[in-house]
């Protein structure tokens, strides 16, 4: 920068490129303190986003659909591995859930802004009267933990059953039990309380592999309990501090208006169409920049 400050006050370069070197180095900069957000312990780990449809039928699961499609284009123009472990088709239409493992360097970091509750408002195609409704659908990403994360699993209180795969998939999967389901009985160490976490796997046809992906994703949330008892305790500490309130309604997306606003940095934009097709960037570094540090 200062050997370009030099070029152009001797005449050497122009004022057009000092101005483009300007820019670079702001680029940089910005791009060092983004960087400078993903220090948390997790935000290197492979991500586990899960989606549910809200209230609402079919206008609620096809927006639970939209939303896969956009983390899949999401992933995949970020050069991450997805894969669909396991999907449930809604009524007509859309899907009532559906869990996504995204591998590649900082999934977690970049993606645990999602969490929460995205609100669609459009002219629905599925009413008759042309009326403009509003859905919603809760979306959850968690850290998908490795085998070097030590997480305790206590055998005695965990149980298998197997079904059959449905779907497309030739004979196969119509045939063999390959689909797994895992139940395990959970109990919290801090307050005694027990509950049962029930996981699904169809991803595979091979039975032994879709057990030991559930088993991953067995780990994923009881890492993801454990780290949320410590943000709760960081956050009674830090109370005076802002909040982010995880779970409640995060962004909406008003596809007649052609606006789509993250409610916590108010960030937004009139790109709907970029948006659904994965370009969330905007809205990520946003909310890493205002809350990445916390």
């Amino acid at each position: 920068m200062l050997v370009m400050h030099e070029f152009f006050q001797s005449g050497d370069a122009t004022e057009e490129e000092m101005m483009q070197q300007i820019e670079q180095c702001t680029h940089q900069v910005e791009d060092l303190e983004f960087q400078n957000m993903l220090r948390g312990e997790s935000d290197s780990f492979d991500a586990v986003l899960s989606i549910n449809a809200g209230a609402g039928g079919v206008e609620a699961q096809d927006w639970a659909e939209m939303l896969m499609r956009m983390y899949i284009r999401y992933a995949e123009t970020h050069g991450y591995k997805v894969a669909i472990s396991n999907s449930l088709d809604g009524e007509g239409a859309g899907i009532k859930s559906a869990t996504l493992q995204i591998e590649g360097d900082y999934a977690f970091g970049y993606l645990k802004s999602e969490t929460g509750v995205h609100r669609l408002v459009r002219v629905s195609p599925f009413n008759a009267q042309g009326k403009r409704m509003t859905s919603f659908a809760s979306v959850s990403v968690t850290p998908l933990v490795d085998d070097s994360i030590e997480v305790v699993i206590e055998p005695s209180r965990l149980s298998w059953d197997t079904f059959r795969s449905g779907g497309a998939g030739g004979q196969n999967v119509n045939k063999v039990e390959s689909g797994v389901r895992l139940r395990y009985q959970y109990k919290d160490p801090y307050t005694g309380e027990e509950e049962e976490i029930l996981i699904e796997n169809t991803e595979t046809r091979d039975q032994p592999k879709n057990k030991e992906n559930a088993l991953r994703l067995l780990r994923s949330q009881l890492y993801n309990r454990e780290l949320q008892h410590r943000m709760e305790e960081q956050a009674k500490i830090k109370a005076s501090q802002k909040k982010i309130e995880w779970g409640s309604q995060i962004r909406s997306y008003v596809m007649d208006d052609r606006r789509v606003k993250d409610h916590r940095t108010g960030y937004q934009t009139g790109d709907v169409t970029g948006v659904m097709d994965g370009k969330i960037d905007g809205f990520i570094k946003a909310y890493l920049m205002e809350f990445g540090a916390e």
